[in-house]
């Protein structure tokens, strides 16, 4: 695996019981890294605050990533800028401790869990990745829907139940 475009390792011996705040803020070579890797345009901005400290399960960072982006439409490749302000609330566990870790349901205060090899947890890298789960999956600007149109795509809506279903959605509706 290459090194990350924007790491920002904390060493683990920095880091107390006592939360400690750190702002991580990527560079114009790291942002252009970043919007190769994960498809966009631009990575116009890039930075998050954390608020990093130890506890008994691990190392705890909480905190906001914000972002700003340009996308690409998934129907016609018109730019599409955006922002992203994102909550994140992490628990840095050695990979060791990961492997063995089950998988279970977790519950909406629970925290994202993230391994970490080594002497420190990369900051910049959980930015990076929190950003990149922010991102909308398949971005839509304001032509998508005529060109979809002039295309001969056909939206839900239109499309009619053909064939032996054809019928079905009337025969329910009877009592």
């Amino acid at each position: 695996m290459s090194a990350p475009e924007f790491s920002r390792i904390e060493r683990i011996d920095t880091i107390g019981a006592g939360a400690r705040s750190l702002t991580i803020t990527a560079t114009e070579a790291e942002r252009a890294a970043l919007a190769t890797r994960f498809g966009l345009l631009a990575v116009d901005r890039l930075e998050a605050t954390f608020a990093v400290q130890r506890d008994a399960s691990g190392i705890i960072a909480r905190g906001r990533v914000e972002a700003a982006v340009v996308q690409a439409c998934s129907v016609t490749d018109d730019p599409l800028p955006g922002t992203i302000s994102e909550a994140v609330a992490l628990r840095f566990v050695t990979e060791r401790e990961a492997a063995a870790e089950e998988e279970v349901e977790l519950d909406s205060d629970a925290l994202d869990t993230m391994a970490y090899d080594g002497n420190g947890v990369d900051l910049g890298e959980a930015a990076a990745e929190t950003m990149a789960l922010a991102l909308d999956p398949f971005p839509r600007g304001p032509n998508a829907a005529a060109a979809l149109r002039a295309a001969g795509v056909i939206s839900e809506e239109e499309a009619k139940p053909a064939g032996a279903l054809a019928g079905l959605k009337s025969l329910l509706g009877k009592d």
